[in-house]
């Protein structure tokens, strides 16, 4: 079992972007990608907190111009933009290991 805590995609210092992400993620995925080619069966869990946050800030910053979410919706989003990034990111390490 793997726990992803979304600190592990969006480092200290860095902006959060998503290029950042996804170079954290493919790192991470090389590393889980290897547990699996030595034998390993693998459970994937992630969390979300910096990312829904920054996702907060920007329905905050954005609701003069477009209706505000409420948080289980935001929350809803960045989970599903983690699960894909770990999918596309591990599906490419694992082709590759």
């Amino acid at each position: 079992m793997v726990a992803l805590g979304g600190n592990a995609l969006q480092r200290a210092g860095g902006q959060g972007t998503w290029a950042e992400q996804v170079a954290q993620m493919r790192i991470t995925a090389r590393a889980l990608a290897g547990l699996v080619a030595d034998g390993e069966e693998l459970v994937v869990s992630h969390g979300n907190g910096p990312q829904v946050g920054a996702l907060l800030r920007q329905n905050e910053l954005a609701e003069h111009e477009v209706p505000r979410r409420p948080m289980d919706v935001l929350g809803a989003e960045t989970q599903g933009q983690i699960g894909y990034l770990i999918q596309q990111e591990l599906t490419t390490a694992l082709a590759k290991a």
